[in-house]
């Protein structure tokens, strides 16, 4: 039996070309490839067995309302572990959290810092720097760079030489609101999801925020954005890559704006499913819905829509918009309202005194397929102060359609990124079971609030997202069927929340 990096062994390969290259003894590169092989062991252990990965604080994630409505959870990142409570969005692509600051969002003095700081202890700055002083350690001593030299730096033609630090620039669809710096890789603390719980170290490329603009200085993801998109750089990606986990993720979408996030998740097999639309160039979650129903009315034509988990509520471009908004309105018994500029909503109602959601007309899409993706939650409740009004939760576009958040509570949908498919089932966020709710209920019009709201696609110097900027999609507002808040307060949020889309 030999070493695999022997002399013997080192003798043999060379006579046979099988290994053109070979790290010399104890050295740097030398213990590097053991490692990796390590984790590439390691990994292929774990997908083997199909165990699914949570971060190592747990799989659950929330909504924080004074940030926008977005859905957060907390990471872990670094060696010492560092921890960062980032927001989730399938929508782009790239993880990155604040660093090394030149601009960053504030961790102290603000209400949003003190939110966080409620739930998480504190607000940290990752830094990609490890050095020792007096009083001890800074930064994390498993941090690396990422050189120019990488297949995941983009931005070459930015660079100063091979060997140099590779930059980063993303900027989004709101106004003036980007982030940069650059590209770092360090350890992710993991966990599996099984009966006994093992860490694991799932070492990621991320972006070193050093300067970040817009609203990631005040109303959205102060802290990080986690990307869970399609692109190579993207964590599911990454884990994939590596050997961690099969390449698919699951989110749970619960009535109260509660949720979690599972990677490695395939789903069950008996789940609905349809499949994706991929541009190889930019693949993203894009499906076919070949029809709707409205109460009693089916709608047909075919359309492809992105599927989006960071945007609250769902848009759709005419004619599909005008057809299914006059169904809804045809089979709706309360008096529409006129249509108000400061809302992005069209078709909004008095609520009657005796308003009950069966007499809502209820809404269901047809997946290319066959499959029936039911709606729950397809309206949102306002409360004014002399009455309750609802809307209909869907937002006239002119370039795009997106199924967003609002169209997916109540489901875990499972983004299968190996099989090129979408699937859902009706689940229970809280404990992750079935629940047995037919597709005709609808939740009780005094259901808890649930609110939410989403980052919109962006684009980088290289590579623009189909979603452009235009004022029908500005409007990324709060989601969810039923929810109470008081109509001076929702024109407010509307006039923040337009910053993020």
């Amino acid at each position: 039996m030999h070493h695999r990096f022997s002399e013997p062994v080192k003798n043999w390969s060379n006579s046979t070309g099988k290994l053109s290259h070979w790290p010399l003894k104890d050295s740097f590169e030398y213990y590097a490839v053991l490692a990796h092989r390590d984790r590439l062991l390691r990994g292929r252990k774990l997908s083997g067995a199909n165990t699914t990965l949570s971060f190592a604080d747990g799989n659950f994630t929330f909504q924080i309302n004074s940030l926008g409505f977005l859905h957060y959870t907390t990471v872990q990142l670094g060696t010492p572990g560092v921890k960062f409570m980032v927001a989730l969005d399938t929508g782009s692509d790239l993880f990155w959290v604040p660093c090394d600051c030149t601009k960053c969002a504030p961790t102290e003095g603000t209400v949003y810092a003190s939110k966080l700081n409620c739930l998480s202890n504190t607000l940290f700055i990752y830094s990609a720097t490890f050095a020792l002083h007096g009083d001890g350690e800074v930064g994390s001593s498993t941090s690396k760079k990422v050189t120019c030299s990488s297949s995941l730096c983009a931005q070459r033609n930015q660079c100063l030489g091979t060997f140099s630090n590779c930059p980063y620039m993303v900027s989004y669809m709101s106004a003036q609101t980007s982030t940069s710096g650059i590209l770092v890789e360090d350890v992710l603390h993991l966990t599996t999801e099984d009966g006994h719980p093992d860490s694991v170290e799932a070492y990621v490329t991320f972006g070193c925020g050093q300067v970040q603009s817009g609203s990631f200085l005040d109303v959205a993801a102060p802290n990080g954005l986690f990307g869970l998109g399609m692109e190579k750089i993207a964590v599911p990606s990454i884990l994939s890559q590596e050997g961690l986990t099969a390449d698919s993720f699951s989110m749970c979408f619960g009535d109260d704006g509660t949720g979690r996030i599972s990677f490695g998740d395939k789903g069950s097999p008996d789940q609905e499913e349809t499949p994706f639309n991929l541009n190889p160039s930019h693949p993203t979650y894009n499906v076919t819905v070949t029809q709707i129903r409205v109460g009693t009315t089916l709608i047909d034509g075919g359309f492809t829509a992105l599927f989006d988990s960071g945007t609250s509520f769902t848009y759709l471009v005419d004619p599909t918009y005008s057809n299914l908004a006059v169904n809804f309105h045809s089979q709706t018994r309360d008096s529409r309202r006129p249509p108000d500029s400061r809302i992005p909503f069209e078709y909004c109602y008095d609520m009657s005194p005796d308003a009950n959601a069966s007499l809502i007309p209820s809404m269901s899409l047809t997946m290319k397929g066959g499959s029936h993706f039911p709606v729950y939650d397809p309206i949102i409740v306002i409360s004014t102060q002399s009455k309750l009004v609802y809307c209909l939760a869907v937002v006239k576009s002119t370039e795009l359609n997106i199924i967003g958040q609002n169209f997916m509570t109540g489901y875990r949908v499972v983004f299968d990124r190996e099989r090129f498919v979408l699937g859902w089932k009706k689940f229970d966020c809280y404990d992750i079971e079935e629940t047995n709710t037919s597709e005709e209920e609808q939740h009780p019009v005094s259901a808890p609030p649930a609110v939410a709201a989403g980052i919109r696609n962006y684009s980088t110097p290289e590579s623009t997202k189909d979603v452009k900027n235009n004022n029908s999609l500005t409007s990324v507002t709060l989601r969810s069927c039923h929810l109470h808040v008081s109509l001076p307060f929702f024109f407010g949020l509307v006039s923040i929340l337009t910053l993020l889309s």
